[in-house]
């Protein structure tokens, strides 16, 4: 018996020595972060086992006002059972720019921290219109290479920012979650993201189509940062964050280069009230309070579709008709969503550990095959909320 495990032991001594030579090193730091602590995939409080930068909370927070009706109504047994089922740990309902309701679980709280993942490219996408505004880049039709002049591949010199913003970048990406040894999970654990992303070259003519990449947006944020010389975590404190009266300071993971480069794609933490703040700028056309803060033009622009044949993304927002009402939103992996329908002055948002696997319901929705059916249950939650409301 003990030499068997003595044989083991040098085993795995020697698989790790191995792994640790080779190109997927970074896995040696996925096992510790992830299998290790019984996940399968990324989860809500890992940015705790990575480095991560502040975005700093305002001097004078602007709180959410409650409504005259704060969780004066309760949702069904239905959504409630759904909620448990895929383990949501927040869900809020604004309406009229005042939260409706609110609940957490799962020992989550108001000032509970959470992983964004995806949610966050819409901000990304958000300080690439300030960046415009502020004439650090001079439009969508700016090229890539411009910023990035070692950027390869047989498209690179025409590649724009606009496309990586609305995905259609034609880079070279390969977009698995639960794939070790795909490029989506080096890119979350690698020490160098910049050298990560220049190796996956522009394959393809960009502008033609959609096509969703992390990647892509992780190259946007190489592109601003080198625009206006300032970290992303730092320009998103000063021209956002803080305007927007954010309660919280948040943390955003980064790799740990001596760039310190924030993960563009992923992985802003923070709670799901200072999430939401994104679906009333947007669906207050850029307008803060009484700041213009992101261009009307540009944000109307954004919650639009570029190409037709992809109804369901604009710039850097995914877009839906839900019951007969134009809906955009951000989305993230495993559920974390904030889902905006302007006709109604509403903003659902929700964060959890897992999402459904199923399609959308049918005959509600346009039926679109990019979204999941808990997107629907979520905002007909908040519909029928707000459905409570007019009625009393």
């Amino acid at each position: 018996m003990k030499r068997f495990f003595f044989r083991l032991g040098f085993l795995l001594i020697a698989l790790f020595s191995i792994l640790y030579i080779s190109p997927y090193s970074y896995l040696l730091r996925g096992i510790s972060t992830i299998y290790l602590t019984g996940h399968t995939t990324a989860f809500l409080t890992d940015y705790e086992s990575f480095s991560n930068d502040s975005v700093y909370a305002a001097v004078q927070p602007q709180a959410w006002p409650l409504h005259s009706k704060y969780n004066q109504f309760a949702t069904s047994k239905s959504l409630e059972d759904y909620h448990k089922d895929r383990k949501t740990v927040a869900y809020l309902v604004i309406k009229n720019d005042s939260i409706l309701y609110e609940k957490y679980y799962d020992s989550f709280g108001v000032n509970s921290r959470s992983n964004s993942f995806s949610v966050v490219k819409s901000v990304v996408s958000a300080l690439m219109g300030i960046a415009i505004q502020e004439g650090a880049i001079k439009s969508l039709d700016q090229k890539v290479v411009d910023f990035i002049p070692e950027l390869k591949g047989p498209y690179s010199n025409e590649v724009t920012v606009g496309d990586l913003s609305s995905m259609a970048s034609g880079q070279k990406w390969s977009e698995e979650y639960y794939n070790p040894f795909s490029v989506t999970s080096a890119s979350y654990f690698v020490k160098d993201l910049d050298a990560l992303i220049l190796d996956q070259p522009i394959i393809e003519k960009p502008g033609k189509k959609f096509h969703y990449q992390s990647g892509t947006t992780q190259l946007l944020g190489m592109v601003i940062k080198r625009a206006t010389g300032k970290k992303l975590s730092t320009y998103l404190t000063e021209k956002l964050w803080q305007p927007m009266g954010a309660e919280q300071t948040a943390l955003w993971q980064r790799d740990s280069s001596d760039n310190e480069m924030e993960k563009a794609f992923c992985c802003l933490a923070t709670n799901a009230r200072d999430f939401a703040r994104f679906g009333k700028l947007y669906k207050n056309h850029g307008r803060w309070n009484d700041k213009q803060l992101l261009d009307s033009t540009f944000v109307a622009l954004s919650v639009k579709p570029r190409f037709e044949e992809s109804p369901e993304y604009g710039y850097g927002w995914w877009l839906e008709v839900f019951e007969g009402k134009k809906v955009f939103m951000m989305r993230g992996h495993l559920g974390q969503y904030v889902l905006v329908v302007p006709e109604e002055d509403l903003i659902v948002a929700r964060l959890g550990h897992l999402k459904d696997r199923e399609k959308e319901i049918e005959g509600k929705t346009s039926g679109g095959e990019s979204f999941t059916k808990d997107i629907y249950v979520y905002l007909e939650g908040g519909l029928e909320m707000i459905k409570n409301v007019s009625k009393n």
